[in-house]
Order: C-alpha cells, then structure tokens, then sequence
C-alpha cells in the first residue's frame, strides 16, 4: 500500500525516494584485509545504530561495542557515529569498523537490509554530499581522481581540487560575471534611471578581462596531463632502436628485439612516470614501403598513433635522413655508441643509463616548462573544458551583440555554463545583486 500511494502522489518521483532511504556500502572495498570499514548514510541511521548497538555513542569519537542483531553478536567493533550536517554526506551517518571476514560482512549487510536500509548505487554517498551542499561538482570529482591516483603529482592535484582550489577560480569567475550582468539588466529595464556611461564601458571591460582569463586558463594543459598522463609514441624505420629504447626507458622486457628487419608488427606500449608524470611510451611499427600485408596493416596503425601523441620521437640510426614524419615531433639519433650525434641533434644509445641520459634530462626540462607553476589551478577534465568553452563562446557572442537585450541573454547563458562546472546555478543571487547595487525601488 505505502508503495502504491508514493507512486501515485503528485510530485513524488523514484528519484525523491531513494534519495531519501538510508543506504549502506563496505568503503573498504571487496580486497581482502583486516578491517572492513562498512559505511550507513540517511535519516535512518540514527534508529539502525541504536539497534546494533543498544545506544548512540558519542559523536565523532570512536567507541568499542558488539554488533547485534535479533540476540545474534555479528562482531565486536569500533563504532563511529556522525550526526548530520556535520558529516560526508550532511545526513545523520555511521561507520562499523570490522573484522573483515566475508561472513561477518555478509551477516552485518544482512542485518541492515533487513531493518530497511539499502545497498548504495555507485557514486551515491558524495552524490549526496553535493546534494547537501558539502562538495561541489569540482570537489567531487576530485575525490573521484584521488581514489585512482597513481603519481604523486595526480595526489597533489587531486588533493588542491578536493580543498576547493578550482572551485574558487570558477565560482570567482560566475561572482564577475554575475555583477555583470546585473549592471546589464538595469541598463535594460530601467533606462530612465541615468545611469553613467561608465556603467556600460565597465562590464564591456569586465568581459574582455574575464574572456582572456578564460583563454589562458584553456591554454593551459598541465592539468589534463597530469591527470591522464602523456603519451609518447616512438616513431621511425624498421631496426632503428625504437623496440630497445621502450625497454630500456620502462625497464621492462615488453617488446621483442631482434636484428631482423619487421619484428615489431603492431603497437606496444607501456606505462612509465618521469617527474610524477605518468607517460604511456608506445612503440610502434617500422616505416617502410612494404608488400607484407600483416606489417603494412602494422605501419597503417603506427600513422594513427602518430596523429594521436602528445609527443612524437621520430628516431633515426647513424648516417640516416632526419627527415620528419610531421610538424613538432623531435628527432631523436639512436645507437651513439656506434657513430655520434651530429653537433645540434638529440642523440641516445640503450647500452647503458649515461646513454639515456641525454633524452631524459630534455624529458625532465619539457615537462617542466609545461608544469611550470602558474596563479591559477589547472583544469583537469574534459567536462570543464567543454564548459569553459560554452561560458567563453557566450561572452565573445555578448560583446558582438547588436542590442541590449541579446547581450544581456548571452551573459546569463555564461553564467549558467559556469554554473555547470560547479553546480551551482543560481537565479536568486543575480537577483539580489540587482537589487542590491541599484536603488530600483525608489
């Protein structure tokens, strides 16, 4: 009955219900270990707790107690009681910490389930911290890149978004463009109000300002590679060293070297981190005129991978033409140890550390001319690229609006674009900056 009148009631969607039942999920995860950290968020906690437990404990300090439940002792654990809005998610919230046993675990979900709590969905327990306020979209995601962060240069990241660093960089931008806008509203609807021209040449002024903020911020690439990492394909004739240099540089046996011409058919590539950068370094096909079908197939692939780098290293053997594959890749001289590099060139040999060495000081210097430090945190997704692009695109559109009014439109879809990033998207404070600069209601 109580599930047909929900579903029945004006207003009232899935989404609302299950927003509002009490959810739990292990936040240990399914590896095996000695403790098992099973999480409970929602208005229910409270009452589950008490009946695993006999009693709240004290907020936010751990305490020792046996989990029972219908006369059955599941485990005997350190309990820790967080009571709303003070908690990950702003809801009345618990934590079991457990022996990991998989039957405790099993009996304690089972416990929970049967008092009406449900497993949480992926993602549910920070989807309810943005809901209530806790994280913005930004911060969010960045808990989401610290979980998976495999360089220390990804934790730094991740860490500075988590605290809001990029948050305070949109959100400043959204306040701007806000003030803006308001100015721009009254010079719309209350033209009779004398407004000084100043109004007028400042928010043109402001745009300009905010659009080259916004380029620069787009120009700036060190996020998106810190995050996802730097792919380096490795690019040249057959038997030129490129199979040795993969190893060497990734210190893995990965690719197979040999003295016959062709060996390598297709791409291979592997993970490397240099200066807290993740590279996938990717070997590649010989280029050659070749009737093999299954090689030719090889060196279609080696072009794709090409047009896709971040950085291509075309490597050429002593005595052969450096001539480039395209615009921007890097010529690299193999096998020095055999003939030197000419006066200018970039030049390696795999026999030893010293012989990389060349190669990985220019590494360090590149990657630290891109990730050189700049007053504004990077970007880190495509999401916010996508975003700032929107926002950028309305204010170029804002300035080179004929009328009033259409500048005025394209200003409030900036604004909303920006929102986006956040989350936050909010109709009530333009109005109350409106109102609040300009004596309207005199």
């Amino acid at each position: 009955m109580k599930a047909a009148y929900v579903k029945n009631t004006p207003g009232i969607t899935m989404t609302d219900i299950r927003a509002s039942q009490t959810i739990f999920a292990l936040a240990t995860g399914a590896v095996q270990g000695a403790i098992a950290v099973m999480r409970v968020s929602g208005p229910e906690s409270g009452a589950l707790l008490k009946t695993l437990c006999g009693t709240l404990p004290k907020a936010r300090y751990a305490s020792l107690r046996a989990i029972r439940y219908e006369g059955d002792v599941l485990d005997h654990a350190f309990i820790l009681w967080l009571p709303g809005p003070r908690s990950y998610t702003g809801e009345d919230s618990f934590e079991l910490h457990l022996h990991a046993g998989q039957a405790i675990i099993e009996a304690v979900a089972q416990a929970l389930v049967s008092m009406g709590a449900r497993p949480a969905e992926p993602g549910e327990f920070t989807r309810r911290a943005v809901q209530a306020g806790r994280l913005d979209l930004l911060q969010a995601e960045a808990i989401a890149d610290l979980i998976e962060a495999e360089t220390q240069a990804q934790r730094h990241q991740a860490l500075k978004q988590a605290d809001g660093a990029l948050s305070q960089v949109y959100t400043g931008w959204a306040e701007r463009l806000r003030q803006v806008l308001a100015h721009q509203e009254a010079l719309i609807d209350f033209p009779d109000e004398e407004l000084p021209p100043e109004v007028e040449l400042s928010l043109i002024d402001e745009c300009q300002s905010l659009g080259s903020e916004m380029q620069a911020h787009l120009s700036d690439e060190r996020g998106e590679i810190t995050r996802e990492g730097l792919k380096i394909v490795l690019a040249g004739a057959p038997n030129v060293g490129k199979s040795s240099l993969l190893n060497a540089l990734s210190g893995q046996d990965a690719a197979i070297v040999t003295q016959k011409a062709g060996t390598t058919r297709d791409a291979i590539s592997v993970d490397w981190t240099i200066e807290g950068i993740r590279v996938r370094l990717v070997d590649t096909a010989g280029l050659r005129e070749t009737d093999d079908e299954i090689e030719a197939e090889g060196i279609r692939r080696t072009m794709l991978h090409v047009k896709e780098a971040d950085l291509v290293f075309h490597l050429v053997g002593p005595g052969e033409d450096t001539a480039l594959l395209k615009e921007g890749e890097i010529t690299l001289r193999t096998k020095t140890d055999l003939s030197p590099a000419l006066e200018g060139e970039l030049g390696i040999h795999t026999l030893n550390e010293e012989g990389l060495l060349p190669l990985k000081t220019w590494l360090k210097t590149y990657l630290a001319s891109i990730m050189a430090r700049h007053a504004t945190p990077p970007l880190t997704r495509a999401r916010h690229r996508a975003g700032l692009q929107q926002a950028q695109e309305h204010l170029t559109n804002a300035l080179a609006a004929p009328w009033p009014e259409m500048r005025g439109e394209e200003l409030r879809l900036a604004m909303q674009a920006l929102g986006r990033l956040t989350g936050h998207v909010d109709v009530e404070a333009l109005l109350d900056t409106i109102f609040g600069q300009f004596c309207i209601g005199k």
